[in-house]
């Protein structure tokens, strides 16, 4: 159902049945892993036109893994990793 490199790959598909009978399918829901358990690769300082899936493509060789620089920093909205610039950030070891 995911590619490889989805964040939602090793997920559960789940279903429930309607009322009137039509079943829906789901994915169930991902928890964050804990940051502090992750080994870090690198450290990045963030630039003012930085993006995520360029650091991501920069230091992980994968511009769709940048979830995993969100899950290394503890980030709910992957936006806020961005400011202030010169901010650090974790780049985790790849999976």
């Amino acid at each position: 159902m995911f590619d490889d490199r989805s964040r939602y790959k090793a997920l559960p598909v789940k279903s429930f049945t309607e009322a009137d009978g039509r079943e829906r399918r789901y994915v169930a829901r991902r928890f964050v892993p804990d940051p502090t358990l992750m080994r870090t690769l690198a450290i990045v300082r963030v630039s003012d036109s930085e993006r995520l899936d360029l650091i991501a493509q920069r230091t992980l060789g994968e511009p769709t893994v940048w979830w995993r620089v969100a899950d290394a920093n503890a980030a709910m909205d992957p936006a806020d990793l961005l400011a202030p610039a010169g901010r650090q950030l974790r780049v985790p070891n790849p999976i």
